[in-house]
């Protein structure tokens, strides 16, 4: 009985659409532990971006730190620190734009832009994440059902409802049911583990972007006093 029961038995007895549904739920599974892997990986990296951006802060000359800064691919605040101070000099500069165009709205609109790319990095992938978890659980639903389908025709050419003869189709059936539910849980988990990141690093992106606006404006962050 187990040797009949193995998985290498219900994929030699099984047809094409069990064969076809079970290489597209291994195929939605690698997918969504490629994202999670790469996902969770950019996390750790933007985290220690996140350090060292606040560290400059710290420093006695802000615009020197700012200027010290090495390009970096991906950090979101080289970026940032770089696009403001670039709309900064660009209208500064430019004494013709100066009164149509108001120094606040330009910066706040070229930073917000760098947010609004970083943020769009952060989500790429999660919809891959979000189709397989919603998805997995019905693909292996119909895995189940067409297994289902074998057994009452086994039993309808038989006559009888033997172990040996359901026993087959019937695991085929389950089967399919936990492989849906194997593809789907790591997806929803990974997925609410990835949003939850994305927000914690967006929460600093926001605040840092809200200090360098202060601070090209009017030379201090929020709060500090000359």
């Amino acid at each position: 009985m187990n040797s009949q029961m193995g998985l290498a038995q219900l994929w030699a007895q099984g047809d094409f659409v069990t064969r076809a549904v079970a290489i597209v739920l291994l195929l939605m599974s690698l997918a969504s532990w490629t994202v999670i892997v790469l996902k969770a990986l950019d996390l750790a990296r933007y985290r220690k971006m996140t350090a060292g951006a606040q560290a400059l802060w710290s420093q006695s000359d802000l615009e020197r730190a700012l200027a010290a800064l090495e390009p970096q691919a991906g950090n979101p605040y080289v970026d940032m620190a770089e696009r403001g101070r670039r709309a900064r000099a660009h209208l500064a500069a430019d004494a013709a734009k100066a009164p149509a165009i108001d120094m606040n709205d330009w910066i706040t609109r070229n930073l917000r832009q760098v947010i609004d790319e970083f943020t769009a990095r952060l989500q790429s992938g999660l919809a891959v994440l979000a189709s397989v978890g919603s998805t997995a659980p019905f693909i292996g639903l119909f895995g189940t059902v067409w297994g289902i389908y074998h057994a009452l025709v086994a039993i309808g050419a038989t006559g009888q409802a033997t172990i040996d003869k359901v026993a087959g189709p019937v695991g085929e059936a389950l089967v399919m049911t936990a492989f849906g539910l194997i593809v789907a849980i790591p997806a929803v988990l990974g997925y609410n583990a990835l949003v939850r990141g994305n927000k914690a690093l967006l929460q600093p992106l926001n605040r840092f972007a809200h200090d360098l606006h202060a601070h090209l404006l009017t030379g201090s962050r929020v709060g500090e006093r000359d």
